[in-house]
């Protein structure tokens, strides 16, 4: 038996990622953003949604750029406080101990200590009630070399990605099958 129950985000697991970018004097700044997805394949573009009183909302708004920095979860900890503390009273990177480097084409730094790293170019800000929508086309993707399988691809087993849902973090690297499979089984 099911029961209904008020509408509520309830789509899960969600993406935890840490969104980095950056204002005008060169300052750096770490969101935690789980409101984020792919939204188009040609070209690849993301969103990600972003309250309008987040200090980072404004350096996106203003910069166009962002970079979406996939954590492990060796790295729930820095998730988490990233996405509990405001980067206009905190320097995340300092506190976290995580380390900034250049992008190739964004205004934004990479975290080093993420192995997947997704430069973002935003063309379209769509306002929602409590969040506005950042529509970006992907521009580079950083992998390091340890995530990936011999093929080049990225090996989940290896990235161990971080996930949320209902108010907590999840780990999300169990293999269930490849794209294709239920044809051969159905």
């Amino acid at each position: 038996m099911k029961v209904e129950k008020k509408p509520a985000t309830i789509l899960y697991p969600v993406p935890a990622v840490m969104v980095t970018c950056q204002d005008e004097a060169g300052n750096f700044n770490i969101i935690t953003i789980a409101w984020t997805g792919t939204v188009c394949s040609v070209p690849p573009m993301v969103s990600i949604s972003v309250r309008p009183d987040r200090y980072s909302h404004k350096l996106i708004s203003k910069s166009g750029h962002f970079v979406i920095n996939i954590p492990t979860t060796d790295q729930v900890e820095a998730v988490d406080y990233c996405g509990m503390v405001s980067g206009r009273e905190v320097d995340k990177f300092k506190k976290t101990g995580l380390t900034p480097i250049p992008a190739s084409l964004v205004n934004a730094p990479l975290i080093k200590e993420c192995p997947v790293n997704v430069e973002c170019e935003v063309k379209q800000i769509i306002k929602l009630a409590s969040h506005d929508l950042f529509l970006a086309e992907i521009v580079a993707n950083h992998i390091d070399e340890e995530v990936l399988n011999d093929k080049g691809r990225l090996d989940m087993s290896r990235a161990k990605p971080l996930g949320y849902g209902t108010h907590k973090y999840w780990a999300l690297a169990e293999e269930l099958g490849v794209y294709g499979f239920s044809r051969e089984k159905l």
